[in-house]
């Protein structure tokens, strides 16, 4: 029963198929290889984008960090949500990679609105020489919250960005839990609503590591590829990530194991409301948020179940009481562990 993140789930056999079949043999490093140029030609296919400028690397982190830098110069602050990953999980990187540029914190939510953003900008670059200057706008699909923005949403946030000239970015580490959601496609989410740059995430949808960046004017590209190599993130065997890029791609594996987690995301929320769980929010994608008494926790965790908790003491405290916890679903979870979570959740 674990359930406390989608990046801690087993890589899909075809993808360590994939990677046995690239360990044949050599390659060209540095993203040389002939997996990676199949790989790039995918993706801008994918995207509807033949001129796209893709590149492939290890972490999310990594992915936001070196995109925003190559939007953002060190003198600017990018704007997102105070619950964004490069908010709260990033330990700074953004600030690192773009050498100095602040993080402006938009509304208070998981989702920005187009007044906030509006205020938020309109709030900066007000003191001239003295102050930061505007720069990107990132966005997070799926949000930390759970949260999906539908492509009005979006498009009415990147109109905002653009009234102000600013490029956005899209974090999209749960990018293909979200398309499955609005069920659209990966140009109407990214470019077709106004975005310029996206991370397209494969770790917490079933690859070992491996994430795509992907800047519709290729103009950014060789900032990119030198941010890339500064950075210590241009791998000299990438033939192994372009393998498991590769192999998500391949007949559509990565939505495949999207909807399987999102599906399985539906059957606990389903299960947790006859359960007697309050929800914070509507489950929308592939993580639920929801409220159950203290001494259910207790059961739940002496029967070996893994998530996190946001509120607390478990130890102590009335029994009664309700905590707020963080269930993720991933491709593999089985609906026995589901089932067996639900029936210990009831309250």
């Amino acid at each position: 029963m674990f359930f406390a993140s989608d990046n801690s789930g087993p890589v899909h056999p075809n993808v360590l198929e994939a990677l046995t079949r690239a360990n044949e043999g050599y390659a060209m490093g540095y993203g040389a290889d002939a997996l990676m140029d199949r790989v790039r030609d995918r993706i801008r296919n994918l995207f509807e984008a033949p001129e796209a400028a893709v590149y492939l690397v290890a972490t999310g982190t990594a992915a936001n960090s070196l995109a925003l830098a190559t939007l953002a110069n060190p003198w600017d602050t990018i704007f997102c949500t105070p619950v964004a990953h490069i908010q709260e999980d990033e330990c700074n990187a953004p600030e690192f990679y773009s050498g100095g540029a602040k993080l402006t914190l938009v509304g208070t939510g998981d989702k920005m609105t187009p007044a906030t953003l509006r205020a938020a900008i309109e709030g900066e670059q007000t003191r001239g020489v003295h102050g930061p200057q505007r720069g990107p706008v990132s966005i997070t699909q799926v949000t930390e919250r759970g949260s999906v923005h539908t492509l009005d949403e979006l498009a009415a946030l990147t109109s905002v960005a653009r009234e102000y000239s600013l490029p956005v970015h899209l974090d999209g580490a749960r990018f293909a839990n979200a398309l499955v959601a609005l069920g659209c496609s990966p140009a109407e989410m990214t470019w077709k609503a106004g975005v310029d740059a996206v991370s397209f995430g494969g770790t917490k949808n079933g690859l070992m590591g491996a994430e795509a960046v992907v800047f519709f004017d290729p103009a950014h590209a060789w900032e990119f590829e030198l941010r890339r190599k500064r950075g210590a993130h241009l791998f000299s065997k990438h033939r192994y990530l372009s393998a498991q890029m590769d192999a998500y791609l391949e007949d559509g594996l990565w939505l495949e194991m999207a909807e399987q987690a999102n599906d399985n995301c539906t059957r606990l929320a389903a299960g947790l409301h006859d359960a007697g769980a309050e929800f914070l929010n509507l489950p929308q994608a592939n993580m639920i948020f929801a409220a159950l008494p203290r001494r259910v926790h207790q059961r739940l965790k002496a029967e070996g179940a893994m998530y996190y908790l946001q509120g607390g003491p478990l130890e102590t405290g009335d029994g009664g009481e309700m905590l707020a916890c963080r269930l993720v679903c991933d491709w593999s979870i089985g609906a026995d562990q589901i089932d067996r979570f639900v029936e210990l959740a009831r309250v």
